[in-house]
């Protein structure tokens, strides 16, 4: 056998220490299972730039174990994600929507006290039809009075799309879609169904006067089958339109980017889910996604910080995720994210809410 050169031998021995540390230090954070390999869950919108990035990290990497990714919605890897610290928990959680304060406030209460939040790259969240299937030209008014459960506060009557615009075809309303724990499905609520609720003068007064209620309004997706569920499976979405022209499907942009020759993306307010329109958020379903990682994992799990350098090398608009449907970000985020994976930054409330936070000694007195 040959010797090892000094370099090689020493860069043997310091990944051999780092895998014996990373499961110490993962077992004695609270899991009783110890790990060597990356574990990420969540967004299926997110899932195949991630695997592409595990392949990239594997490649440049062959000493560490390949990270294993897993589809379980982003709500799901939320859960996941925020159930504590440990080799039996998630180090990250990939999500097609940012993280509610209610999730970080479970994040905390569960010791989950150091996140690292990184913004990606864009999605949009686009409606498409069938290669010379069904042609609509959609809004947020249409969307929410086709797919809502109580438009306006009123019965679902509508049970074509023309029974919602004249101008639309008098076809039934059909949309194949995400669960109620995806995060395409948050983005719909957020940037289509409330958006086109609020067109309503009485639904801008009752979001003031009954947030509960308003939310219940605009953002309920209608159960007697003119939305049917789909489950984590963007790919069956796609199958399910192809197979019927007279169908709608819901899913991320890049989904309609991979099977263009299959399915047609349908225009909102006149404009087209295309990666520039996507880009500039002309697009009005366009989105960031978003990885969460636990800066305690980064300390313990093998190769984990060269993952999150491999996000970095691959999201810029000429890179390897662009060509599989990301939009990459503006040039000054994906600065600044690049920066917290480097400097290792931590998000804070404040970041989610907007607000200000107050300095103890600047509080009023009580």
């Amino acid at each position: 056998m040959r010797r090892l050169t000094s370099f090689a031998f020493r860069r043997k021995a310091a990944l051999i220490a780092a895998a014996a540390l990373g499961s110490l230090v993962v077992t004695s954070c609270g899991g009783d299972v110890s790990r060597d390999s990356i574990r990420a869950v969540g967004s299926s919108t997110v899932y195949p730039f991630a695997k592409l990035i595990a392949e990239s990290f594997s490649l440049s990497n062959p000493d560490y174990k390949s990270p294993l990714i897993e589809q379980t919605g982003t709500g799901g890897g939320m859960q996941l994600f925020c159930q504590g610290v440990g080799a039996d928990t998630p180090d990250m959680a990939n999500a097609s929507r940012r993280m509610k304060v209610s999730e970080f406030e479970k994040c905390q209460a569960n010791g989950v006290t150091d996140i690292i939040e990184l913004q990606v790259g864009l999605d949009g969240i686009a409606f498409a039809s069938a290669r010379g299937g069904i042609e609509l030209n959609l809004s947020p008014r249409i969307v929410y009075e086709a797919l809502a459960a109580r438009p306006y506060g009123g019965e679902q009557t509508n049970e074509t799309w023309a029974d919602v615009d004249p101008s639309l075809p008098d076809e039934p309303i059909l949309v194949y879609g995400p669960p109620s724990t995806s995060g395409t499905r948050d983005a719909l609520k957020e940037l289509v169904l409330e958006v086109g609720c609020d067109t309503d003068p009485a639904m801008k007064r009752l979001k003031e006067e009954d947030p509960d209620e308003h939310r219940a309004v605009c953002t309920e997706v209608r159960s007697d089958g003119a939305y049917s569920d789909q489950g984590e499976q963007d790919n069956l979405i796609v199958q399910k339109i192809e197979s019927n022209p007279r169908t709608v499907g819901l899913f991320g942009f890049s989904y309609l980017d991979k099977n263009a020759d299959k399915v047609q993306g349908l225009p909102m307010n006149g404009v087209d889910p295309t990666y520039d329109n996507i880009a500039s958020f002309a697009y009005p379903g366009a989105r960031p996604l978003y990885i969460y990682v636990k800066k305690a994992h980064m300390r313990a799990i093998p190769g984990l910080d060269l993952y999150l350098e491999e996000w970095v090398k691959n999201w810029s608009s000429d890179g390897p995720l662009a060509k599989i449907g990301l939009v990459a970000s503006p040039a000054d985020e994906m600065a600044a994210n690049a920066a917290k994976v480097s400097e290792r930054l931590t998000m804070t409330r404040e970041d989610l809410t907007g607000e200000v936070a107050v300095a103890p000694e600047e509080a009023p007195d009580a």
